[in-house]
């Protein structure tokens, strides 16, 4: 089936339209110049030379390299002719004569020649868009990494089909029945625990005794080594990924992964300067690290030795490190490095002890005051050894919660409100109020955020929600500017002071007009408070707060205060409770009765990773439309890149498609943090 890029629509693969919105199926818009004619199996775009297309990692492994792939001499190099000439072959159809093709079934002869237009699979979706080496390189490797491009993107795959449960006891049963390569099973596995250092798995199949397994490209990330060795990154940013090598030991080490942290070009940084693999490499007797990009010989980490490694390797990767980028050493870690050799530190959590001493010395330097390297729990989770991926994905514990001082890196938002598609007046309201203070030197940038985020869905009629909702922004607004005048969040008692006045101001207004019954004006709030990494919600009624981030993924934040969910939390069964008639009335509003019949939740939270927080109005929110649609239209917005402006637009736009009954209001914010580098 194709699902459709916009509003996920499962379509049937002779479809060129999906059947839901209308978007073109084999088609789609550059992102550079905005032509939309695009053939979605196209590596560029024809009008501007973007590079557009999907693509992605290809692993292709056996335990004798050379003979799985079958080559003998080199490979002739794909040009931009080769692309240009797979781009109008809409269906990829018309290439039965690729004999360079590695089909199912069919393994590669001895002769066998690769083409410029050669595919993995015998459907000639994953075209290559490299060589594959010759035989006399790949003697001593047990696998080959390339790009390729997926010439049907809109295409499920088996791999994307069992994730998509999102259920680990369902999960553990479909890989195994399905067949799965082992190597595509520690990805799943890894991928299962939400650790956004490892690659996502998109496909992978098994042909005989070789496996192919299709992953996120990160060749293109920039490589650790090349920030290492930049004169502005900071002792306490190479302690901070010292640190974070430490974690990945200790998720790697239960799956026999660990050779993937000894490869120097294997690490890699994300838009954020996060460590993360470009790919997993599997321990093996007779297998060596794969140091394709680097020339220097001192970047290639000895081979694994018959026994199991210990964090004597780790030690020696950041030797490496070190004499790669000509950085010098200072003294703590001289004697660290020198301990780790010696076999004086012998577990991962000696080792982080000793990063968190030498952060708290490196804070009583007067070039760095530093804050310290802190976590909630310094051992090493006991994991139970097993050769079977499938125990690996219920018998992982969580990594230790590492906290560490972080301070605001930006402050983004966007908002929009939309009348719907049935409505013929918006009684929904928002409001905005951010301020920035930057402060940046040539050793130092500090960044302090302040925002104000409200929004309110009225209630009661034409003119009566509109005015319900304006009046308890305005409120809030406010009293806000006059009461949060420090850098610090206002507290609990004041937050809820703010709601009462809002409500009692409604509710006076409702009394003036000498309204009555369902005549009277209210309004629900949910309303978000940011100052630097801390952050507070406070709500009434059905409008919602969700929180996003890589590590946890979605989150609702919020309750609704509303009957089926009043019964729920008197012990009824949901589909019991939400089976009354008056299941989604709801139980608070502001403006309706005066400030002893309702009671705001407050709640405060801390923003230790990037973060993207949605305040929704039931419009936006209703028929799970979040929860079902967070991955195509909120996880990019984490993206520093990703214009929220345009991402609110086209929330809406599936608000308007899926729901439209009510008026619809989003406001989206972005806040990025990273380690507190200055005091």
């Amino acid at each position: 089936m194709l699902i459709c890029p916009q509003c996920k629509f499962e379509n049937p693969n002779s479809n060129k339209f999906c059947q839901s919105c209308g978007t073109s199926l084999t088609h789609k818009v550059c992102p550079e110049c905005s032509t939309d004619d695009v053939p979605v199996n196209a590596l560029r775009c024809h009008n501007c030379g973007t590079e557009c297309g999907t693509v992605f990692w290809a692993i292709i492994a056996k335990e004798t390299t050379a003979k799985a792939l079958g080559v003998e001499g080199d490979v002739a190099e794909k040009g931009d002719e080769g692309d240009e000439g797979n781009e109008g072959n809409e269906g990829n159809e018309g290439n039965e004569g690729n004999q360079g093709a590695i089909s199912s079934g069919s393994p590669l002869s001895a002769s066998s020649e690769i083409t410029l237009v050669s595919y993995l699979d015998s459907q000639d979706r994953y075209q290559l868009l490299d060589p594959l080496p010759a035989q006399r390189e790949t003697a001593n490797i047990t696998d080959v990494g390339v790009r390729v491009l997926d010439c049907q993107p809109y295409q499920i795959s088996p791999i994307e089909a069992i994730l998509t449960s999102q259920q680990s006891d369902l999960l553990t049963a479909s890989v195994e029945a399905s067949g799965i390569p082992h190597l595509a099973k520690l990805y799943i596995a890894l991928q299962c625990q939400g650790q956004p250092w490892i690659p996502p798995i998109h496909d992978a199949w098994q042909q005989g005794d070789m496996q192919v397994v299709i992953i996120e490209d990160r060749s293109h990330w920039q490589p650790l080594l090349d920030l290492w060795q930049e004169e502005t990154t900071s002792s306490f940013k190479i302690l901070h990924w010292c640190y974070e090598m430490t974690q990945l030991w200790a998720l790697l080490e239960p799956v026999g992964c660990l050779q993937s942290l000894l490869d120097l070009s294997n690490l890699r940084l994300d838009e954020d300067q996060t460590l993360a693999l470009q790919r997993l490499y599997v321990e093996s007797s007779n297998s060596e690290p794969v140091t394709e990009s680097l020339e220097d010989a001192e970047a290639q980490i000895s081979a694994i030795p018959e026994q199991p490694l210990t964090i004597q390797a780790l030690g020696r990767v950041w030797q490496a490190l070190f004499r790669q980028s000509q950085r010098t050493q200072f003294g703590p870690v001289v004697q660290m490095l020198g301990d780790l050799e010696l076999g004086k530190i012998q577990t991962i959590a000696q080792l982080r002890s000793r990063l968190e001493e030498i952060s708290l010395e490196l804070e009583t330097l007067p070039s760095a005051t530093l804050p310290p390297i802190k976590e909630k729990n310094t051992a090493v989770p006991t994991i139970l050894q097993s050769d079977e991926p499938e125990d690996i994905i219920t018998k992982i514990d969580d990594m230790p919660t590492v906290v560490l001082a972080m301070q605001l890196s930006s402050l983004e938002d966007a908002g929009r409100t939309d009348v719907g598609r049935q409505r013929h007046h918006n009684e929904d309201y928002f409001g905005i109020e951010t301020k920035i203070h930057k402060l940046e030197l040539p050793k130092s940038q500090v960044l302090q955020g302040h925002g104000l985020y409200i929004l309110c869905d009225g209630m009661g009629g034409h003119a009566g929600g509109e005015i319900a909702s304006e009046l308890g922004v305005s409120t809030l607004r406010q009293y806000f500017q006059e009461h949060w005048i420090s850098n610090q969040l206002p507290t609990e008692d004041s937050i809820r002071e703010a709601v009462f006045l809002a409500n009692e101001a409604i509710y006076k207004l409702n009394q003036q007009d000498a309204r009555s019954g369902v005549g009277r004006m209210g309004t629900t709030l949910v309303m978000l408070l940011i100052q630097d990494t801390q952050a507070a919600v406070a709500h009434v009624g059905d409008s919602r707060l969700y929180r996003l981030t890589r590590k946890r993924g979605l989150e609702k934040v919020t309750v609704d205060h509303e009957v089926g969910q009043r019964e729920i939390t008197r012990g009824l069964e949901a589909s019991i409770a939400y089976a009354r008639p008056d299941a989604y009335q709801l139980t608070q509003a502001l403006g309706p009765r005066d400030k002893n019949s309702i009671n705001p939740d407050v709640g405060f939270f801390e923003i230790n990773e990037d973060t993207l927080l949605l305040l929704a109005s039931d419009g936006l929110s209703d028929n799970d439309l979040i929860e079902t649609h967070w991955q195509t239209h909120l996880e990019p917005l984490l993206s520093s890149g990703a214009n929220l402006e345009r991402g609110v637009t086209e929330l809406i736009d599936l608000a308007n498609q899926h729901n439209g009954h009510d008026n619809i209001t989003g406001i989206i914010v972005r806040a990025k943090v990273r380690p507190n580098l200055e005091s």
